[in-house]
Protein backbone atom coordinates (compact mmCIF):
# COMPACT_ATOMS: atom_id res chain seq x y z
CA UNK A 1 0.00 0.00 0.00
CA UNK A 2 0.87 3.54 -0.42
CA UNK A 3 3.19 4.88 3.08
CA UNK A 4 4.28 8.19 1.55
CA UNK A 5 3.12 10.97 -0.84
CA UNK A 6 5.57 13.49 -2.36
CA UNK A 7 3.70 16.68 -3.13
CA UNK A 8 5.21 18.72 -5.93
CA UNK A 9 5.09 22.04 -7.52
CA UNK A 10 6.62 23.44 -10.69
CA UNK A 11 6.56 26.69 -11.61
CA UNK A 12 4.81 27.76 -14.64
CA UNK A 13 5.01 32.23 -14.49
CA UNK A 14 6.76 33.17 -18.02
CA UNK A 15 6.14 36.48 -19.05
CA UNK A 16 3.46 38.78 -18.55
CA UNK A 17 0.24 38.98 -20.20
CA UNK A 18 0.50 40.55 -24.16
CA UNK A 19 -2.15 43.75 -24.49
CA UNK A 20 -6.08 42.47 -25.84
CA UNK A 21 -7.65 43.97 -28.54
CA UNK A 22 -11.27 43.94 -29.13
CA UNK A 23 -11.32 40.61 -31.59
CA UNK A 24 -8.87 38.72 -29.19
CA UNK A 25 -9.73 36.99 -25.89
CA UNK A 26 -7.43 36.41 -22.98
CA UNK A 27 -6.25 32.70 -22.23
CA UNK A 28 -5.32 31.61 -19.30
CA UNK A 29 -1.59 31.50 -18.53
CA UNK A 30 -1.23 27.84 -17.82
CA UNK A 31 -2.51 27.31 -20.92
CA UNK A 32 -0.09 29.69 -22.93
CA UNK A 33 2.04 26.56 -23.94
CA UNK A 34 1.93 22.94 -23.93
CA UNK A 35 -0.38 20.19 -21.99
CA UNK A 36 1.12 21.00 -18.75
CA UNK A 37 0.23 17.01 -18.02
CA UNK A 38 2.67 15.89 -20.85
CA UNK A 39 5.41 18.09 -18.97
CA UNK A 40 5.04 17.26 -15.37
CA UNK A 41 4.55 13.75 -16.05
CA UNK A 42 8.00 14.02 -17.55
CA UNK A 43 9.26 14.84 -14.89
CA UNK A 44 7.54 12.58 -12.23
CA UNK A 45 8.91 9.53 -14.38
CA UNK A 46 12.56 10.67 -13.62
CA UNK A 47 12.21 11.21 -10.06
CA UNK A 48 10.34 7.99 -10.08
CA UNK A 49 13.70 6.46 -11.44
CA UNK A 50 15.72 8.19 -8.89
CA UNK A 51 13.46 6.34 -6.32
CA UNK A 52 14.01 3.35 -7.73
CA UNK A 53 18.01 3.80 -7.82
CA UNK A 54 17.73 4.08 -4.57
CA UNK A 55 15.39 1.54 -3.73
CA UNK A 56 15.16 -0.33 -6.78
CA UNK A 57 11.89 -2.78 -5.30
CA UNK A 58 10.03 0.81 -4.33
CA UNK A 59 6.75 0.62 -6.13
CA UNK A 60 6.28 4.67 -7.26
CA UNK A 61 2.91 6.48 -9.46
CA UNK A 62 2.73 9.24 -10.50
CA UNK A 63 -0.26 11.63 -10.60
CA UNK A 64 -1.15 15.44 -12.35
CA UNK A 65 -4.80 15.19 -12.35
CA UNK A 66 -5.25 11.62 -12.72
CA UNK A 67 -6.15 10.06 -9.53
CA UNK A 68 -9.12 11.34 -7.20
CA UNK A 69 -6.60 12.76 -4.80
CA UNK A 70 -6.63 16.17 -2.69
CA UNK A 71 -3.82 17.88 -4.23
CA UNK A 72 -4.44 20.84 -2.99
CA UNK A 73 -5.08 19.55 0.94
CA UNK A 74 -2.43 17.26 0.89
CA UNK A 75 0.28 19.68 -0.83
CA UNK A 76 -1.03 21.97 2.54
CA UNK A 77 -0.12 19.32 4.58
CA UNK A 78 3.49 18.69 3.08
CA UNK A 79 4.22 22.49 3.79
CA UNK A 80 4.37 23.95 0.21
CA UNK A 81 1.98 26.65 1.46
CA UNK A 82 -1.40 27.75 2.87
CA UNK A 83 -5.15 27.37 1.31
CA UNK A 84 -5.88 31.33 0.32
CA UNK A 85 -9.25 33.29 0.18
CA UNK A 86 -9.13 32.62 -3.53
CA UNK A 87 -9.40 28.63 -2.97
CA UNK A 88 -6.06 28.22 -4.13
CA UNK A 89 -2.93 26.62 -2.81
CA UNK A 90 -0.36 30.29 -1.73
CA UNK A 91 3.40 29.72 -1.26
CA UNK A 92 5.48 32.08 -0.14
CA UNK A 93 7.93 32.38 -2.64
CA UNK A 94 6.09 31.28 -5.71
CA UNK A 95 2.34 32.77 -5.01
CA UNK A 96 0.02 30.27 -6.70
CA UNK A 97 1.67 30.11 -10.08
CA UNK A 98 2.45 26.93 -10.02
CA UNK A 99 1.31 23.09 -10.84
CA UNK A 100 0.58 20.66 -8.45
CA UNK A 101 1.76 16.89 -8.96
CA UNK A 102 2.06 14.06 -6.53
CA UNK A 103 4.59 10.61 -6.40
CA UNK A 104 2.75 7.78 -4.53
CA UNK A 105 5.03 5.35 -3.41
CA UNK A 106 4.95 2.26 -0.96
CA UNK A 107 8.47 3.78 0.67
CA UNK A 108 8.01 5.23 4.30
CA UNK A 109 9.84 8.75 4.19
CA UNK A 110 10.63 11.38 6.17
CA UNK A 111 7.47 13.77 6.41
CA UNK A 112 7.60 17.29 6.45
CA UNK A 113 5.49 19.22 8.96
CA UNK A 114 2.13 20.72 7.58
CA UNK A 115 1.46 24.99 6.84
CA UNK A 116 -0.38 26.50 9.81
CA UNK A 117 0.10 29.94 9.25
CA UNK A 118 -2.55 31.69 7.16
CA UNK A 119 -0.57 34.61 5.33
CA UNK A 120 -3.61 36.27 3.47
CA UNK A 121 -4.47 38.58 6.68
CA UNK A 122 -7.02 41.06 6.52
CA UNK A 123 -6.63 41.37 2.40
CA UNK A 124 -9.84 41.04 0.24
CA UNK A 125 -8.24 41.54 -3.40
CA UNK A 126 -9.49 38.41 -4.74
CA UNK A 127 -12.95 38.46 -3.45
CA UNK A 128 -13.54 42.35 -4.61
CA UNK A 129 -12.02 41.46 -7.88
CA UNK A 130 -14.04 38.61 -9.32
CA UNK A 131 -16.26 39.18 -12.25
CA UNK A 132 -18.76 36.74 -11.69
CA UNK A 133 -19.08 37.20 -7.93
CA UNK A 134 -18.19 33.39 -7.84
CA UNK A 135 -16.58 33.66 -3.95
CA UNK A 136 -19.67 33.20 -1.64
CA UNK A 137 -17.26 33.71 1.45
CA UNK A 138 -13.41 34.04 2.08
CA UNK A 139 -11.55 30.66 0.87
CA UNK A 140 -15.38 29.41 -0.57
CA UNK A 141 -15.51 29.06 -4.24
CA UNK A 142 -19.07 28.52 -6.24
CA UNK A 143 -17.38 27.18 -8.92
CA UNK A 144 -20.88 27.33 -10.99
CA UNK A 145 -19.92 31.22 -11.10
CA UNK A 146 -16.34 30.85 -11.68
CA UNK A 147 -14.88 31.64 -15.10
CA UNK A 148 -12.54 29.08 -15.26
CA UNK A 149 -15.46 26.63 -14.73
CA UNK A 150 -17.82 28.28 -17.33
CA UNK A 151 -15.18 28.03 -20.38
CA UNK A 152 -13.32 24.85 -20.01
CA UNK A 153 -15.07 22.19 -18.16
CA UNK A 154 -19.30 23.06 -18.65
CA UNK A 155 -20.48 21.85 -21.40
CA UNK A 156 -23.49 23.43 -21.65
CA UNK A 157 -25.01 26.68 -22.61
CA UNK A 158 -23.39 29.38 -19.85
CA UNK A 159 -26.03 31.33 -18.13
CA UNK A 160 -26.79 34.51 -19.75
CA UNK A 161 -26.53 36.16 -16.37
CA UNK A 162 -22.51 35.45 -16.48
CA UNK A 163 -22.05 36.48 -20.10
CA UNK A 164 -21.20 40.01 -19.33
CA UNK A 165 -19.00 39.11 -16.29
CA UNK A 166 -16.43 36.79 -18.42
CA UNK A 167 -15.78 40.09 -20.30
CA UNK A 168 -12.93 39.41 -22.79
CA UNK A 169 -11.87 35.73 -21.30
CA UNK A 170 -12.20 32.97 -23.80
CA UNK A 171 -10.43 30.16 -21.35
CA UNK A 172 -9.83 30.23 -17.92
CA UNK A 173 -9.32 32.73 -15.85
CA UNK A 174 -6.33 34.56 -13.74
CA UNK A 175 -8.06 37.65 -12.09
CA UNK A 176 -7.88 36.46 -8.58
CA UNK A 177 -4.59 35.57 -9.18
CA UNK A 178 -3.44 38.34 -10.95
CA UNK A 179 -4.70 41.16 -7.85
CA UNK A 180 -3.26 38.47 -5.37
CA UNK A 181 -0.12 40.64 -3.62
CA UNK A 182 1.85 37.39 -3.01
CA UNK A 183 1.98 36.86 -6.90
CA UNK A 184 3.17 40.42 -7.89
CA UNK A 185 6.64 39.67 -7.10
CA UNK A 186 6.80 35.92 -7.92
CA UNK A 187 9.97 35.25 -10.18
CA UNK A 188 9.51 34.26 -13.84
CA UNK A 189 11.03 30.76 -15.10
CA UNK A 190 12.44 30.61 -18.61
CA UNK A 191 10.66 27.32 -18.84
CA UNK A 192 9.85 26.44 -22.58
CA UNK A 193 7.03 24.24 -22.62
CA UNK A 194 5.08 26.83 -20.62
CA UNK A 195 6.00 30.04 -22.75
CA UNK A 196 2.90 31.08 -25.01
CA UNK A 197 2.62 29.55 -28.08
CA UNK A 198 1.76 31.72 -31.10
CA UNK A 199 -1.49 33.21 -30.63
CA UNK A 200 -2.56 31.84 -27.33
CA UNK A 201 -1.34 35.08 -25.38
CA UNK A 202 -4.05 36.67 -26.28
CA UNK A 203 -6.28 34.48 -28.83
CA UNK A 204 -7.68 35.95 -32.33
CA UNK A 205 -11.18 35.02 -31.93
CA UNK A 206 -12.49 35.78 -35.41
CA UNK A 207 -10.13 32.99 -37.16
CA UNK A 208 -11.38 30.00 -34.71
CA UNK A 209 -14.65 29.91 -36.41
CA UNK A 210 -13.05 28.92 -39.44
CA UNK A 211 -11.66 25.92 -37.91
CA UNK A 212 -13.67 22.23 -38.78
CA UNK A 213 -12.93 19.84 -36.36
CA UNK A 214 -10.23 18.72 -37.97
CA UNK A 215 -8.45 21.81 -38.15
CA UNK A 216 -9.66 22.26 -34.49
CA UNK A 217 -7.64 18.96 -33.58
CA UNK A 218 -3.99 20.27 -35.69
CA UNK A 219 -4.22 23.87 -34.24
CA UNK A 220 -4.93 22.47 -30.78
CA UNK A 221 -3.73 19.15 -30.33
CA UNK A 222 -0.94 19.32 -27.24
CA UNK A 223 -2.66 22.46 -25.90
CA UNK A 224 -4.73 22.73 -22.44
CA UNK A 225 -7.16 24.78 -25.33
CA UNK A 226 -8.11 20.77 -26.28
CA UNK A 227 -9.85 20.55 -23.43
CA UNK A 228 -12.67 22.98 -24.40
CA UNK A 229 -13.12 20.92 -27.39
CA UNK A 230 -14.05 23.15 -30.29
CA UNK A 231 -17.76 23.86 -29.77
CA UNK A 232 -16.91 25.02 -26.27
CA UNK A 233 -13.99 27.59 -27.44
CA UNK A 234 -16.62 28.93 -30.09
CA UNK A 235 -19.31 29.00 -27.68
CA UNK A 236 -16.80 31.50 -25.48
CA UNK A 237 -15.84 33.22 -28.71
CA UNK A 238 -19.13 34.28 -29.45
CA UNK A 239 -19.65 35.68 -25.78
CA UNK A 240 -16.11 37.30 -26.08
CA UNK A 241 -17.18 38.94 -29.36
CA UNK A 242 -20.93 39.73 -28.15
CA UNK A 243 -19.47 41.41 -24.98
CA UNK A 244 -17.24 43.66 -27.83
CA UNK A 245 -18.74 44.39 -30.73
CA UNK A 246 -17.05 44.59 -33.71
CA UNK A 247 -17.46 44.28 -37.42
CA UNK A 248 -14.66 41.83 -38.12
CA UNK A 249 -17.01 40.19 -34.80
CA UNK A 250 -20.04 39.98 -36.08
CA UNK A 251 -19.04 38.56 -39.25
CA UNK A 252 -17.29 35.66 -37.37
CA UNK A 253 -20.62 35.37 -35.77
CA UNK A 254 -22.88 34.94 -38.80
CA UNK A 255 -20.83 31.97 -39.55
CA UNK A 256 -21.91 30.28 -36.66
CA UNK A 257 -20.75 27.26 -34.59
Amino acid sequence: GVKSLLMLGRVYRTVEPAAVTESSGRVSRYSWGCDYHDRIHDDLRLLAETLRAAVPAARVRGVVDTAPLLEREFAQRAGLGWIGKNSLLLNREAGSWFFLAALLTDVELDYDPPEEADHCGSCTACLDACPTDAFVAPYVLDSRRCISYLTIELREAIPESLREGMGDWVFGCDVCQDVCPWNHHVPSCDEADFTPRAETDPLPLAPLFDLDEAAFRKRFRGSPLWRARRRGLLRNAAINLGNRPTSEGEKALAKGI
